[in-house]
């Protein structure tokens, strides 16, 4: 069956770039790439990757400035957006509208695994309300942006289910339970 997981990263005060959309406080911090809740463990498990947006003009703009490939390689990546956005890469398509409408084309897609919701928190939050997000993990990295986009702006609660360390970064697996009152 497939599962919905958001698996982001946020600074302290809860904000996953700052509010020039600036991942600056992320990039610099130490991570083992093969120590606890890594990319690599994250993709095995991923039949389908969705972004909003921002979070999809953000990387578009990161690789034209570094000259590197899409780095999402062949996974099929569905942006969710009312704007008119230039598509990169052959596995981008774009979407728009809500979630729940387009939850059998994301699970046909997906096949046996997961769908990555890479952010931003707006989308997850969409993803939540949709009763399509089943899991959130969040490495918290040792910083603040002091404001910017937040991680979930809505009232949701969830429940801890694991957490490690990753040199600078603590994580927290979490159980979406549903939305607060």
């Amino acid at each position: 069956m497939t599962s919905y997981v958001y698996y982001t990263a946020c600074t302290l005060d809860g904000f996953l770039a700052d509010e020039n959309d600036s991942l600056a406080w992320l990039l610099t911090q130490p991570i083992d790439d093969d120590g606890p809740f890594n990319i690599d463990e994250l993709m095995a498990a991923t039949g389908v990757i969705v972004m909003g947006a921002t979070t999809y003009l953000w990387v578009v703009d990161h690789i034209a400035e570094s000259g590197e490939p899409w780095p999402y390689g062949d996974y099929q990546t569905f942006v969710f957006t009312h704007r008119d956005v230039d598509v990169v890469a052959p596995s981008v398509t774009v979407l728009s509208g809500p979630p729940a409408e387009h939850r059998p084309k994301l699970e046909a897609a997906a096949g046996e695994k997961d769908v990555w919701v890479v952010g931003g928190g707006d989308l997850a939050a969409q993803f939540a309300e949709a009763s399509m997000l089943d899991e959130m993990t969040v490495s918290y990295a040792p910083a603040t942006a002091g404001s910017g986009r937040p991680l979930f702006p809505r009232a949701f609660g969830f429940e801890l289910l694991e957490t490690a360390r990753n040199k600078a970064f603590l994580i927290g697996r979490y159980r979406v339970v549903g939305p607060r009152d």
